[in-house]
């Protein structure tokens, strides 16, 4: 199930390619299964981050084998959108969001 219109890309291969921009992110396991939705001020730190230090010892995130971003200058609306339309979708949100709060109207 992709989720944003960019097509999918192989994690470490990728990640550290990225431009530092505003934009938002979908994590995918090795079945292509959407775990995470994130946004950041910055794609470049964030990404550089997650592949320097292990998703920062984050279990869940660590499954991530494909990632899908996509550039926007409001992330946090977008990621809030994203996760509503994935809720909708399948009555859940991405297995490593419900480890975080998101504000969802």
């Amino acid at each position: 199930m992709e989720l944003l219109d960019d097509k999918m890309r192989v994690w470490l291969e990728n990640a550290k390619f990225v431009k530092p921009i505003p934009g938002v992110y979908v994590l995918y396991t090795r079945s292509k299964d959407p775990i995470y939705i994130g946004q950041t001020m910055n794609l470049e730190q964030t990404f550089t981050k997650y592949v320097d230090f292990e998703f920062e010892e984050n279990e869940c995130k660590q499954k991530t084998q494909f990632y899908q971003r996509e550039f926007t200058e409001n992330p946090k609306e977008r990621q809030v959108e994203l996760i509503e339309k994935f809720k909708e979708s399948t009555g859940n949100v991405p297995e490593c969001n419900n480890e975080i709060k998101v504000e969802i109207h």
